[in-house]
């Protein structure tokens, strides 16, 4: 048996893909449902309305997915250069530790400048340390040929090592009362609520606004058909006239800042100061949103809404029925695996030799 590629694959087929990829997921899920003893469609039920069915639920749900959609499109751009960047966690720690140094230290006053230029300031500090920190990883693959996977995962573990030393040395909060995290910023730089009595900000409509951002990257400037060229084949690109390593270091600085900024909203946004459990995960469940979305920016949106509605519903569904939440675990990571299935065969057909 082998793969052949379709000569024409149908719009049809490439939205169905993602819908019987999610039916199946469900179906899998089901069955765990089934072994913890509770009842499918209460379970179902339960979550959905945990992550969808009140104005509360949307506002967490749209709440969780800010930093998502954020690691998700990091993702999606350092993966359409071929750049595998899997230490967006790690440039989303640092991003926190900048925006948090710029907005929040001096005495918990921050920089003695005025909220229009330091806010900005606080942003750019987040972005330019995610940058930096994917930078060197991308130039190490391009000069050295060093495998950027082994060094932006590992790279997580150093910085999130950085983040306790520094939440327990220079950057603890006196007024903490030990606990190991870092100084507030101060009220005025944190993000204005979207809906009042919720938890919802502003950061979504940056999120949103980005995510149009790159979509737009890719359809219609020249850097974008760079980025896409290296992606289907480097060697190509070079033989064309594409300056590959240019690329990949804008595609790294570009990647790492996004993820950057995802670290410098949550701070802003929801935490206001900067802990070791402040992601859980997020750096690595954008990687899942970016493959769920195709590496779509538009699709990014909506992958970012369904996990964190499965990790919000969840929680909620836990409480109530008592099945464990690891069952959103499952869901996200049979998500995955059943999209990309059912994309590749809307793409290729099984020949049998």
């Amino acid at each position: 048996m082998r793969l052949e590629r379709r000569s024409q694959t149908s719009a049809a087929a490439l939205v169905l893909a993602p819908l019987g990829a999610v039916a199946f997921t469900l179906l899998v899920s089901s069955l765990l449902v089934l072994w913890a003893g509770a009842p499918v469609g209460q379970t179902y039920g339960l979550l959905f309305q945990g992550a969808f069915g009140s104005l509360f639920a949307w506002s967490e749900t749209l709440t969780r997915a800010v930093p998502l959609i954020l690691t998700g499109l990091a993702a999606t751009v350092a993966f359409k250069a071929r750049l595998f960047n899997i230490g967006a966690e790690g440039q989303l720690y640092a991003g926190a530790l900048a925006a948090v140094a710029v907005g929040g230290l001096h005495g918990g006053d921050g920089l003695a400048l005025p909220l229009w230029v330091l806010f900005p300031l606080m942003m750019l500090a987040a972005a330019l340390a995610g940058a930096l920190l994917l930078l060197g990883p991308a130039l190490m693959k391009q000069r050295l040929g060093v495998d950027e996977v082994v060094t932006t995962l590992l790279l997580n573990f150093i910085v999130l090592l950085l983040v306790s030393a520094l939440l327990d040395g220079v950057m603890k909060d006196p007024l903490a009362m030990g606990w190991p995290q870092s100084v507030s910023l101060i009220p005025e730089l944190e993000l204005s609520r979207l809906i009042e009595g919720t938890r919802v900000h502003s950061g979504l409509i940056g999120a949103v606004l980005l995510a149009l951002l790159v979509w737009a990257l890719f359809r219609y400037t020249v850097l974008g058909f760079d980025i896409r060229a290296v992606g289907a084949n480097a060697r190509a690109a070079a033989f064309a006239g594409v300056p590959v390593t240019r690329t990949i270091v804008r595609v790294a600085l570009l990647s790492g800042a996004l993820a950057g900024l995802a670290g410098a909203i949550e701070v802003a946004g929801r935490a206001g100061y900067v802990t070791l459990d402040m992601s859980p995960g997020y750096g690595y469940s954008g990687i899942v949103i970016a493959m769920l979305a195709g590496l779509n920016p538009l699709g990014v949106i909506a992958a970012g809404v369904f996990v964190a509605g499965v990790l919000v519903g969840a929680d909620s569904m836990s409480r109530a029925i008592g099945v464990p939440t690891y069952l959103a675990d499952v869901i996200v990571a049979v998500a995955l695996l059943s999209v990309l299935v059912a994309t590749l065969l809307a793409q290729y057909r099984v020949h049998r030799k």
